[in-house]
């Protein structure tokens, strides 16, 4: 097969949660160890960072590679889904796997995957692990794809975790409460290996200190040690400035992210630089300012609070729950504009009346739906959104509804363009 039709196989042959849904998700690891055990235990063969959470694990998986890469490392990255190519799942120093070695990752193992049927996810964590093996990488920082105990990633034994914000997210599988999903995300936690906490909250706090008392693993909540507060966006300073105070002396620092909510994130990133240093590991503080200034640049990211148009702006972000919803809100009203469109696409296996309700009443909607089959369709979550006072009307092409969006917009109104990662992975000018 050449890399088109492997592709074709992949998402095909293999069941995928990003298209299908639960039927996809096992609680059970075994696949993935039979996968990486015929492949000669590929990820026992780098050291890695296991990072975990509700929302801020893709953002603090990739700044973290930056840093470490920032510092002279040969970083593996794994983060989970792609937005535009296959490819960007699996990376070392920014640079995407090449189709050629998915190509042959497939051809050398399709009878196992014959035989076994493993998900599609159970694949690519067993070709990530194999390419940075083969690579002879430094560092692997892995994301897990969703919750933790049970994720494909959680066969690695990392030299350290991040575990980020806890969320309502994916409660079919998770659990229905904050312990409960935390519990879950806390399956991350291994002996002896330190874990850092970036975000103190009361009701999942308890889990992890009990989890890794269990584990006599070596716990720190970020927030006991800095406090981030992110500075009003300035038009002559092209990144976000933050203000980092650590034992009480300020510090600023640049981000080439731009969402608020990266001030959450940020406390548990340098958190964990501080554990990966204090471990012997060769990171300066030059490494750290290059790393989180640079992150777009060296590791590829998309689609976190991005401009993809100025006049009228133009702004994409790939949150999609309760959490993620509410700072992207709060995010919106600090922003300028005469008039806000909405371009707004969901899944169809979440409650989405919560994140409705969030959503700006004054503003101009498209209702639109991704091209997977677990998109919601566009006229049910129509119905959903007009019982929550949200006015608009139905487009079901995502770029169609852009492209009407900008026809309408002056060149001081607002567009914004989410609700589901695979919206924003749709946008053509992403």
């Amino acid at each position: 097969m050449d890399y088109p039709q492997t592709l074709d196989y992949l998402f095909n042959a293999l069941p995928m949660f990003q298209r299908i849904g639960g039927a996809a998700f096992k609680k059970d690891l075994s696949n993935t160890l039979a996968l990486c055990d015929l492949l000669g235990n590929p990820q026992n063969q780098f050291r890695s960072i296991h990072i975990a959470g509700t929302n801020g694990k893709g953002s603090s998986s990739h700044a973290i590679a930056s840093i470490l890469q920032e510092a002279g490392f040969k970083v593996g990255l794994y983060t989970s889904p792609h937005l535009k190519s296959f490819t960007e799942r699996i990376k070392i120093n920014g640079n995407e796997i090449p189709e050629e070695e998915v190509v042959e990752f497939v051809a050398k193992n399709k009878q196992f995957f014959e035989e076994k049927q493993p998900s599609f996810f159970e694949m690519t964590v067993g070709m990530a692990f194999w390419h940075f093996a083969k690579e002879k990488i430094d560092y692997a920082v892995v994301e897990v794809g969703m919750g933790g105990r049970f994720d494909s990633t959680n066969i690695i034994h990392p030299i350290l975790c991040l575990i980020t914000n806890i969320g309502y997210d994916h409660m079919q599988f998770l659990g229905n409460t904050l312990p409960e999903i935390a519990g879950e995300k806390a399956g991350i936690i291994k002996e002896n290996v330190p874990v850092v906490i970036s975000q103190r909250q009361e009701e999942t706090s308890p889990v992890f200190i009990e989890k890794a008392k269990a584990m006599t693993a070596p716990l720190y909540f970020s927030e006991d040690f800095y406090h981030v507060e992110k500075q009003k966006d300035s038009p002559i300073n092209i990144n976000s400035l933050f203000k980092v105070l650590k034992d009480g002396k300020p510090e600023f620092l640049e981000m080439d992210l731009h969402g608020n909510y990266q001030a959450k994130n940020l406390a548990g990133i340098l958190k964990a630089t501080d554990v990966l240093q204090n471990m012997g590991i060769s990171i300066e503080e030059i490494h750290v300012k290059n790393g989180l200034r640079n992150i777009v640049e060296n590791t590829g990211l998309k689609g976190r609070w991005q401009t993809i148009q100025e006049h009228p702006r133009v702004i994409c972000d790939t949150g999609h729950n309760e959490d993620g919803i509410k700072y992207i809100v709060e995010q919106i009203a600090e922003v300028p504009y005469d008039h806000l469109f909405m371009v707004i696409g969901m899944v169809n296996d979440k409650d989405v009346s919560k994140v409705l309700s969030l959503l700006p009443k004054k503003a101009e909607y498209f209702f639109c739906q991704a091209k997977i089959p677990r998109a919601m369709p566009a006229d049910v979550l129509y119905e959903h959104a007009t019982k929550q006072g949200l006015i608009g009307k139905v487009v079901n092409d995502v770029n169609e509804a852009i492209g009407i969006a900008k026809a309408r917009a002056n060149k001081n109104d607002l567009i914004f363009i989410g609700g589901s990662t695979f919206v924003v992975a749709e946008v053509n000018d992403l």
